[in-house]
């Protein structure tokens, strides 16, 4: 009769106890563990608190059994088994030291290369971003996840930190934009954007944080948080300037930091086209395409058909678009893509194949065509508007006030309008007037400091005498230590005289003034000096070379915005 082979402890954790355990001591309930018993074949196996025996005997006698793991490791025969031997030149290949320059360096452009692209720290693990490296520097021992995390990246952002903070220090005026956004995960967070002119006259970008916001988005919040930014770097005392969109949070924080706040143009768009589109003529006429561009999009044998009939019309083969509830131009591409592909789309749903599948759906009626021509049309200008501002390599505030004036001229109602287009006009006239009725002043001032608007076309003569009369008030409260003709002639800038005798006019008083008052800056000569001066604007390609650096990034900002 076979003896009993009782369990192993509990406190054992290998795999390769299954096949083994231990009989009992002679008229004794406890376990002689002197011998593992093989449950196999019944062999007795000398145990010394190790597993090395016992995965000896699977390895030589029970070779087809899975459990050969001993101690968390394979057992010798299967670990040499499942090596690869080297060849001769990885063989050897000496590892770089991770304190060799070499190596830092590799380490340096993956820490950059992580935080620039936005990649998970996981991309380490990657088979074949491992590959990819191991080809380029085969002695280069790749970071694991853990040191990225805790380390290398905290690091390089205290090294990033420093650098952006001596970059701040020499800033004389800075801007700031703040936005609140929600991730996927659903979890809140404030990021802060800053912008200022360095010594070299190029604009400068940097987000200085995107801090998670637990609190109720107050505006007495958000003030909190954005003076926390800016004693933390250094950018109190700069006069900075905050950029929002038109959320009511957003101003009482400005109200409450006391910062001179902007509201951001590209949203008052959003918001007065957003009005529009929420119009009900327009609303059911975009409801009524969507469905359709819907239908196209999730139907492969739609979608073919519209191609076949795209060619057969002669027609751009375009594919057909659906809004974004958040973008309020993707509702005028729609529109205008639906009337571009209208012939090919009407083919399409009367076709047999494609009847069978939508027997619901039906082509718009010829009011329906009109009305979102009518719609394209009179949303066209919103569209440039946004481009415009969206394009800008560098946008300058002093662009909105020029583009708000000519939408709100662009927006009156003529007699020729049909009712739709009327509706709309009053629909954006009616947002876009609350806009910036405090800030206009500001917004003037800054177009007539631009070259391009210096003249103020946009406003009334008597608006515009009153800019430059506020504009020479502020310029004689800044203590400038070369007059704008002076900083011209250095620079040897050319400009046009429409008028010689004003022009002569006007140096020659300003001459009288600096030298009666010691050559200090007279404000209503140099504004006067600079309304009458015609500016040649060269291209980027034309701008000659002023001290070794390109004319358009040394010039004042009165001169070349």
């Amino acid at each position: 009769m076979d003896k009993r082979i009782f369990p192993p402890p509990t406190k054992v954790k290998s795999k390769i106890w299954e096949n083994f355990g231990f009989y009992a001591k002679p008229d004794s309930q406890t376990l002689d563990m002197s011998h593992a018993i093989c449950k196999n074949c019944k062999i007795k196996v000398k145990y010394s608190g190790n597993t090395t025996n016992l995965s000896l005997h699977m390895s030589r006698h029970h070779p087809d059994q899975p459990a050969l793991v001993a101690a968390g490791r394979p057992s010798s025969s299967t670990y040499l088994s499942s090596q690869k031997q080297p060849t001769m030149p990885d063989a050897f290949i000496s590892k770089l030291l991770p304190s060799s320059q070499r190596s830092q360096k590799i380490t340096n452009a993956l820490m950059r290369f992580i935080c620039q692209d936005l990649r998970p720290y996981s991309v380490v693990e990657n088979n074949g971003f491992r590959q990819l490296l191991h080809e380029c520097e085969p002695r280069y021992t790749i970071p694991t996840r853990q040191f990225l995390t805790e380390t290398a990246i905290p690091r390089l952002y205290d090294e990033v930190k420093r650098d952006v903070l001596l970059s701040l220090s020499s800033a004389q005026r800075v801007s700031v934009s703040c936005d609140a956004w929600t991730s996927r995960a659903t979890q809140s967070y404030v990021t802060i954007t800053c912008h200022y002119i360095s010594p070299q006259w190029e604009l400068v970008s940097h987000v200085l944080q995107t801090r998670v916001m637990f609190e109720n988005h107050t505006g007495a919040n958000i003030a909190d948080l954005l003076n926390d930014v800016m004693h933390e770097w250094g950018i109190k005392d700069k006069d900075p300037v905050l950029v929002t969109d038109s959320a009511s949070n957003m101003a009482v924080a400005a109200e409450l930091a006391k910062l001179v706040h902007v509201r951001c143009f590209a949203h008052c768009l959003n918001l007065a086209a957003q009005r529009a589109l929420k119009l009900p003529k327009v609303s059911r006429l975009l409801g009524r395409v969507r469905s359709i561009t819907t239908f196209f999009r999730k139907s492969t044998i739609a979608c073919h058909v519209l191609h076949e009939k795209q060619k057969v019309l002669g027609l751009p083969e375009h594919k057909l678009m659906t809004d974004v509830c958040t973008r309020w131009n993707s509702a005028h591409d729609m529109l205008e893509r639906f009337v571009e592909q209208q012939p090919a789309i009407c083919a399409a749903l009367l076709s047999t194949e494609v009847r069978k599948n939508a027997k619901d759906l039906w082509t718009l009626t010829e009011a329906d065509i009109t009305c979102a021509e009518d719609v394209i049309k009179v949303l066209k200008p919103l569209k440039l508007a946004t481009h415009v501002m969206s394009e800008e390599k560098t946008p300058t505030v002093s662009i909105i006030a020029p583009l708000h004036a000519q939408l709100s001229h662009g927006t009156q109602i003529e007699a020729t309008d049909s009712a739709v287009t009327r509706e709309i006009k009053i629909a954006v006239t009616g947002d876009l007037e609350k806009r910036y009725d405090r800030e206009m002043p500001l917004l003037n001032m800054t177009s007539a400091l631009d070259p391009r608007f210096k003249e103020l076309p946009f406003l009334k003569e008597e608006n515009r005498q009153e800019v430059y009369t506020k504009m020479a008030m502020e310029a004689s409260q800044i203590s400038l230590a070369t007059t704008y003709y002076e900083s011209t002639q250095e620079l040897q800038v050319t400009y046009k005289h429409p008028d010689p005798a004003s022009q002569t006019e006007a140096v020659k008083r300003s001459a009288r003034s600096r030298a009666r008052r010691k050559r200090s800056v007279l404000a209503e000569d140099e504004v006067g000096l600079w309304k009458c001066a015609t500016i040649d604007l060269m291209s980027d390609e034309e701008d000659g070379i002023v001290g070794g650096v390109s004319g358009w990034i040394v010039r004042p900002p009165s001169f070349r915005s």
